[in-house]
């Protein structure tokens, strides 16, 4: 399958662009529209969402992100095999954590190009054909590099952490993810964000209607929610704000 992971938002024309471009180059094969909504203009948000999500997905799959404000600019289009799936996208960081996270990673920097590129469009241009060609079996259109050999200012970030103690995606009801992992917490670990502490509950069930707390949720990421409320709206929340850690002595506010 191609499973869509982009920034520009659930209307507008961009995604059934792409779409007709991967129907036309790869017919019958599935598309999965994962993520339209992923933080704008902000890879590295999106980098700690996409490696939460894409294990999720089988080996063989083929995903086409497309969180790219540098677009037309000289930063490389890239193909990334990690685990046994396939990455096309920017060299922007947004596949840094997959990389990271990964057992074996492979790159290729992408040097065909269509006859038609638009400079601000390669998402449908020059993204999904070379999606399409991955998902028929092919060979990555491009030269292969190994991930520490590229110059210097395009190294893995080493400012970005493994684990991202801020908030990267508000969702349909207002629940708040970070990019921290459950697993990396402790049971009783206290979060802390916009000057509001919260414990930890297995699930909404378990704290009375209007109350917040934090959960791992079903992809293992920490989140702040409230049963029965937005969370962004009754703590202030958005894309971008901290989160601190706290010993289970904390307590909550």
């Amino acid at each position: 399958m191609i499973v869509l992971f982009t920034d520009f938002g659930p209307s507008g024309p961009y995604t059934g662009q792409m779409k007709a471009v991967l129907h036309r180059e790869a017919p019958g094969v599935a598309v999965v529209d994962l993520l339209t909504d992923a933080p704008a203009h902000d890879p590295r948000a999106a980098a700690y969402l996409l490696a939460a999500y894409a294990g999720e997905f089988p080996p063989g799959t083929v995903f086409l992100c497309v969180v790219d404000p540098g677009v037309g600019s000289a930063r490389a289009p890239l193909v990334i095999e990690a685990d046994g799936r396939w990455y096309v996208g920017p060299d922007n960081g947004l596949f840094e954590l997959v990389i990271r996270r990964a057992g074996t990673a492979r790159l290729w920097e992408v040097r065909w190009r269509p006859e038609r590129l638009s400079p601000s469009f390669h998402g449908r241009d020059l993204f999904a054909p070379v999606a399409a060609r991955l998902a028929r079996g092919e060979s990555p259109p491009g030269d292969k590099r190994l991930w520490d050999e590229r110059p210097a200012a395009d190294r893995p970030r080493p400012d970005w952490p493994d684990d991202l103690a801020e908030i990267v995606y508000i969702d349909h009801f207002g629940n708040a993810i970070t990019g921290l992992r459950a697993a990396t917490l402790e049971p009783d670990a206290v979060l802390e964000a916009n000057g509001t502490r919260v414990l930890r509950a297995r699930t909404f069930s378990e704290v009375p209607p209007g109350q917040a707390f934090w959960y791992e949720n079903a992809n293992g990421l920490a989140e702040i929610a409230v049963n029965q409320g937005r969370a962004d709206e009754a703590l202030g929340l958005r894309v971008g704000s901290k989160v601190q850690v706290h010993a289970s002595g904390a307590g909550p506010d």
